[in-house]
């Protein structure tokens, strides 16, 4: 069957759907978008991306383009359409389609919508977490609002793919005093020397990943030491166990980074713990 998507009220086949050429997500980034994990048809971290993406709109003063409940009804009917048992569906929101300008268009421009899903293999990222992945170290040259999920992500494709190119899964973005603030598109942790969990706090200007917040509340409930500050790629190469989190990732293992082998190179048992908390708990809650 062929693939469906949603794009400003209509449902059309994958290859057909399009949008105008001077919708302001085209010609600007201008524009959010938010990516739902799907568990036997149902959404992941439901109410997390729903409530960033309300805040991402706001920060960029775009229009929030129809209830959550009229909202909800197109991403479980774009999840439906493509017949998404285990996948990702995604949604966008740009500003709109005005003649080409850059300050803001008139107001009550109505935003675009556009929402695609697909299928992706349980197993495949099961298989990647058992072996781990390799990570590769990049300059943070991100614009200074990365806590906004914008749809601006040329630096962000430049380092993943710098990573594919260096045989590395993703990318850690670092600071210029040599902290890691997040990957290309997920959230970075540790397991320092000392045996406690770090992650970066989210005042440091980084995006409030949905999973990292479900994961956290797990850990709390847990009884898992946790400490939000900064890691030098240093620590992190000192580190007993390293992983990222993310919609599509979930909780994977990282066995090395910039080359140099984390831990004994396996995926740790802190990390694959974790993992097992967060799946159970995202397909327990998925609505």
């Amino acid at each position: 069957m062929s693939r469906v998507a949603y794009v400003n009220g209509t449902y059309s086949p994958h290859g057909e759907a399009v949008v105008h050429i001077e919708d302001r997500g085209f010609q600007f980034a201008d524009g959010v978008y938010e990516v739902w994990s799907v568990f036997d048809g149902r959404l992941a971290d439901f109410d997390g991306h729903m409530t960033r993406l309300h805040r991402s709109l706001n920060e960029l003063r775009i229009d929030i383009p129809m209830s959550v409940a009229s909202l909800t009804r197109v991403l479980r009917e774009t999840v439906r359409r493509n017949r998404v048992k285990n996948g990702i569906v995604y949604l966008q929101v740009t500003r709109g389609t005005a003649r080409r300008d850059h300050p803001f268009p008139t107001p009550g421009t109505p935003p675009s919508v556009i929402v695609t899903a697909k299928s992706i293999s349980p197993a495949r990222g099961d298989a990647q977490a058992q072996k781990g992945v390799a990570v590769l170290t990049q300059p943070d040259i991100r614009w200074g609002r990365c806590d906004i999920k914008t749809v601006g992500l040329l630096p962000n494709i430049m380092a993943k793919q710098a990573a594919r190119e260096a045989g590395a899964y993703e990318a850690w973005f670092v600071d210029d005093m040599g902290l890691v603030t997040e990957g290309s598109s997920t959230n970075a942790w540790i397991v320092d020397e000392h045996g406690k969990l770090r992650t970066r706090d989210t005042q440091a200007n980084i995006l409030k990943g949905c999973t990292r917040t479900t994961l956290m509340e797990l850990i709390k409930e847990h009884g898992v030491e946790l400490d939000e500050r900064p890691f030098s790629v240093e620590e992190a190469k000192r580190a007993r166990e390293a992983f990222f989190t993310a919609a599509g990732a979930f909780v994977t293992p990282a066995i090395s980074i910039d080359g140099t082998r984390i831990g004994d190179g396996k995926p740790g048992p802190i990390t694959l713990k974790l993992r097992a908390l967060y799946l159970d708990q995202a397909r327990r809650d998925a609505v």
